[in-house]
């Protein structure tokens, strides 16, 4: 009899294994996208370390440049006094 909902034979175990297989086809799916969020979360928590290293390294670096730069002016117009003067 077509256009019955399935009853309790061969048509209703099909379907019901086909759902209970789709369920658990879910459950791993899910599972893998936590790991997979887990894991991104992971490099994301590192890359952001990371990045703030970088930025901490990078301001001494700055601040040696600067520093470095007023002793050579300080140099350059103490050679450019003694040039004048002798």
């Amino acid at each position: 009899m077509r256009g019955e909902a399935p009853g309790p034979g061969a048509e209703g175990d099909a379907a019901a294994n086909l759902l209970e297989r789709r369920w658990f086809a879910s459950i791993t799916a899910a599972r893998a996208k936590q790991a997979e969020c887990d894991a991104l979360l992971a490099v994301m928590a590192q890359a952001k370390a990371s990045w703030q290293e970088a930025r901490a390294e990078l301001a001494r670096l700055e601040a040696l440049r600067d520093a470095l730069d007023e002793e050579m002016a300080e140099r350059n117009s103490l050679r450019e006094a003694f040039a004048t003067a002798a």
